[in-house]
């Protein structure tokens, strides 16, 4: 495990050298997307400069070399989440994964009456996809409260439950709104007992924290590699394999197949099943490398450095009164801080950061249910990750106390 402190591993990002507007880039919006490592963004160009070529399917030594660079790196995934490898399927992104398991588990086994139960908090990514299963089965989307303090409502949740009717829970781990850190694992064993299969939108928590699906008991777990220090266009849905194995493909054409006739056609073993078509071989090859990189680092070593970081921006932000954070105060908080000026727009917040160098998210986040129930209309988001420091945090705090007293002017 790297021991390097980390403003020396901020060195490792190249992006973080540049300035924007002048001013020293602050960038303070991972939970959108991180950015990356000189490893992650060397693995693509060597990719294609030394490697290129379509995998399984070549005799030759580059079409060998490239599934063999395709399947280390599905190795390293299932290493970074404890995961069997063959319970590993790539995707886009995490909105794939999630309609994955949309197009085929759920259109396979919902019938009228059925219940999927959600909650508030949920990216639209885990709802919509629901919304269409449902239209197409006759079942029905509920969703779990969330508390005042930013917190879903477990007595709420149990009561949906008791229904007997909920066939599946779908949850993030981690709010991308709030970073409330949902108690997934006590959940997916209070779902497992209703005879509920559970799907963790595990997009905020697995950059962040240790993540074991099999300890939490996941029957399906998406994440997307854009937001771990990976490039854009992979993704990643865990799934037990012998749901996998019962399920029907999400896509058919090459590669997922054992033997085509004319009329009917046969399966490729598991994961191949899932993946048809030449998929984003460069993209999870650096994926791989980032899965690496994060575990080379040392998942607790960054989730505690992002727990310090959050405890400090809170401290901080007490310190400016026109300021409203929304979120729980406690240790089930991920680096996600979002907030609200008095008297200014979330927009403007974050047009006024922005002319001093420093980036952060603005609007409902792709939220809007848990924006309704927090009764406002946006906040502004600023979110932590492994390369941002103490000096990232007191930039803000100085702009936003620059912002309020313009108002007051």
């Amino acid at each position: 495990m790297m021991t390097r402190n980390w403003s020396q591993v901020r060195e490792d990002f190249p992006i973080l050298q540049r300035t924007v507007n002048g001013k020293k880039l602050v960038y303070l919006d991972s939970t959108a997307t991180a950015q990356k490592p000189r490893a992650v963004i060397d693995a693509l160009s060597h990719f294609y400069e030394h490697t290129n070529a379509n995998i399984h399917r070549g005799a030759y030594s580059l079409s060998i070399e490239s599934t063999e660079a395709y399947e280390e790196a599905r190795s390293r995934v299932a290493r970074l989440i404890q995961a069997p490898e063959q319970g590993i399927i790539f995707t886009r992104n995490t909105t794939e994964a999630i309609n994955l398991v949309a197009r085929t588990w759920a259109l396979d086994h919902l019938k009228p009456g059925d219940q999927i139960l959600v909650t508030e908090m949920e990216h639209h990514s885990n709802l919509v996809p629901w919304h269409i299963a449902a239209k197409a089965t006759g079942a029905e989307v509920i969703g779990v409260r969330v508390t005042p303090e930013g917190r879903l409502d477990q007595q709420d949740y149990l009561q949906k439950l008791a229904s007997g009717k909920v066939k599946l829970v779908a949850v993030a781990h981690i709010s991308n709104a709030l970073g409330t850190l949902n108690p997934v694992q006590q959940m997916t064993e209070q779902a497992h007992q209703a005879g509920a299969l559970v799907l963790i939108d595990g997009a905020q928590s697995v950059p962040h924290l240790p993540v074991n699906v099999q300890e939490l008991g996941a029957d399906f777990f998406a994440f997307s590699g854009h937001k771990m220090c990976g490039p854009t266009g992979a993704g990643v849905l865990y799934a037990r394999p012998e749901l996998l194995e019962e399920m029907s493909p999400f896509l058919g054409g090459g590669e997922m197949i054992d033997q085509v006739y004319i009329d009917h056609s046969t399966y490729a073993d598991l994961p191949r099943k899932f993946e048809a078509g030449t998929p984003a071989i460069a993209e999870v090859v650096a994926l791989g490398v980032a899965a690496q990189y994060l575990q080379d680092l040392g998942m607790e070593r960054i989730w505690q450095h992002e727990k310090d970081l959050m405890a400090y921006a809170l401290d901080r932000i007490a310190e400016i009164p026109e300021l409203t954070q929304y979120g729980p105060l406690g240790e089930d908080r991920a680096g996600v801080l979002s907030f609200n000026l008095q008297g200014v727009h979330a927009h403007d917040v974050a047009g006024f950061l922005d002319e001093r160098g420093i980036c952060v998210r603005s609007g409902h986040h792709c939220a809007q249910p848990l924006m309704r129930a927090l009764k406002v209309g946006s906040t502004a988001r600023a979110s932590f990750y492994l390369y941002n420091t103490r000096e990232d945090i007191d930039a803000l705090v100085q702009a936003l106390r620059e912002i309020v007293a313009f108002f007051k002017e």
